[in-house]
């Protein structure tokens, strides 16, 4: 299991378009992702539940992965988070 802090860099948070691709991404591995702000804590594959998150750009969340690809997991979708293009 992995865990990583990461600030929003987005420039509409996820909110949305963006949710729905951050959604996509997540749904693309096997793992287990979690996103957490504030306390509360939500399934990644869900677009109901990162919404409910209200994420701005410049929040903290926590990522939390688990499973046989959480390395190449938590990379992309830091990456997205942090509004880096991946390959």
């Amino acid at each position: 299991m992995l865990e990583k802090e990461i600030v929003v860099d987005l420039e509409s948070g996820l909110h949305a378009r963006p949710a729905a691709e951050f959604v996509k991404i997540a749904s693309s591995f096997e793992s287990e992702i979690t996103l957490a702000k504030n306390g509360k804590s939500v399934n990644a594959k869900s677009i109901m539940g990162v919404m409910s998150l209200g994420v701005s750009k410049g929040d903290q969340v926590d990522l939390i992965v688990d499973g046989s690809d959480e390395n190449e997991a938590i990379t992309t979708i830091e990456n997205f988070l942090i509004g880096r293009k991946s390959n």
